[in-house]
């Protein structure tokens, strides 16, 4: 019998070893909250991102440091239109003459619901440079 097998036996008894069905559950509700958390939280982010890139393509323009500061801040909307920004108002944007040009300062509260009455408040600022020469930050 050497080399041959007998059923119903086993050579090596091995122990399963896993995750069981509570567990699993525990981590599935986990990883959902968190995925939900990341869908409220990312459009947030992706509008602040719209409005530094915004603000970062209009310090570009050559001569924006000549210009008034509605035509800065007119521009500066038109940018955000196009980046479909909603939150961000025109009482949300100063701007102050600098040595060389103006300062624009961009300041917002984005405020959505996450559940029953808890919401999650995203504070913005955004600070850029729009000088003569243009382009820097």
């Amino acid at each position: 019998m050497n080399g041959e097998l007998k059923i119903g036996t086993t050579q090596s008894k091995r122990k399963q070893g896993g995750i069981t069905l509570t567990s699993f559950l525990v981590v599935l509700a986990v990883v959902g909250f968190a995925a939900y958390i990341g869908m409220k939280l990312f459009p947030m982010y992706q509008e602040y991102y719209s409005v530094r890139s915004a603000a970062k393509g209009l310090a570009a323009e050559p001569g924006v440091g000549d210009m008034d500061p509605s035509k800065i801040q007119e521009l500066f909307f038109k940018r955000l239109y196009i980046n479909y920004s909603e939150n961000v108002k025109p009482e949300n944007v100063k701007i102050e003459r600098i040595d060389n040009g103006w300062n624009m300062k961009v300041n917002y509260e984005v405020r959505r619901p996450l559940v029953g009455n808890l919401d999650v408040v995203g504070v913005f600022d955004v600070s850029q440079n729009m000088t003569r020469q243009g382009g820097t930050d």
